[in-house]
């Protein structure tokens, strides 16, 4: 079963390299998005994944037309889970673009790769974020820096926040968990330590009944406010939708009973 699996995501992987290489290049970005959800959706099932998109208390509006995406971070599932739903341009840590396949994938599908640590990189990428996002394209970023387990959340990076500012559009938080069929974390998704990508990938495709649950939060305005700030609201509110105390950030189980549409909305965060 593992064998055949592993096979599809192959087969799979080749055939997203072949649509970036061949048919990209004659396409417009309308219809590139349209290819990366329907691969990204189709990536998930192949790995057993069903995604599930909810709205948390307090949003009552669709997405904002132009906003900076944030959210916690579990997994190299994680961009595939957004984009299955609204493809975005992502910023990930420059070790990904080392990852057989999937880091040429992600190159050709927009992904803007950083050295975490380095002040020259985010200095270097940082009015490429603002004109991208002001030209109308999705910019999504994961502010812990780095994947945590589920039932923890690190603190917030705040430098990339500020490109929300300069670009006076607000930020849209996401809070993202993956759970098995008893409603618990699936310890599967969880990538960090020293898995390797291929050891990721092997406890996923053996991996059953898991689903990735995406909430929508209620967005952040930015106008008047500072990096710092955006970055401890965004972190509350996401710890919030995920169910979180957020005196205590760090939980062994998904609190049970606790859904989405029961977490508080962003009037709760310190202002």
């Amino acid at each position: 079963m593992l064998f055949f699996r592993a096979l599809r995501l192959m087969v799979h992987l080749f055939r997203g390299m072949a649509i970036c290489a061949f048919i990209f290049p004659l396409i417009d970005a309308a219809g590139r998005e349209g290819h990366v959800r329907r691969w990204s959706r189709q990536l998930l099932g192949i790995c057993g994944i069903q995604v599930v998109v909810r709205q948390g208390s307090g949003v009552t509006e669709p997405l904002p037309p132009r906003a900076l995406i944030v959210a916690n971070h579990v997994s190299w599932l994680d961009i595939f889970v957004v984009n299955a739903m609204q493809p975005c341009r992502f910023v990930a840590k420059s070790d990904i673009r080392s990852w057989p396949f999937i880091g040429w994938l992600c190159a050709k599908t927009g992904t803007i790769f950083i050295s975490r640590g380095k002040a020259s990189d985010v200095r270097r990428i940082f009015q490429g974020l603002v004109t991208s996002i002001k030209a109308g394209e999705r910019v999504a970023f994961f502010p812990e820096g780095t994947t945590a387990a589920q039932g923890k959340l690190l603190p917030f990076h705040a430098n990339l926040f500020e490109a929300a500012i300069d670009a006076a559009v607000p930020v849209q938080p996401y809070a993202l968990r993956y759970l098995d069929a008893e409603g618990k974390y699936h310890t599967a998704a969880d990538f960090i330590g020293d898995m390797t990508i291929v050891g990721s990938i092997a406890a996923i495709l053996s991996a059953r009944a898991m689903t990735a649950e995406l909430t929508q939060l209620p967005s952040i305005p930015t106008t008047g406010a500072h990096r710092r700030e955006l970055a401890v609201i965004a972190r509350k509110v996401i710890a919030e939708g995920l169910g979180y105390v957020p005196e205590d950030l760090i939980q062994s189980a998904a609190p049970a009973g606790t859904t989405p549409a029961a977490i508080p909305g962003p009037q709760a965060a310190p202002q």
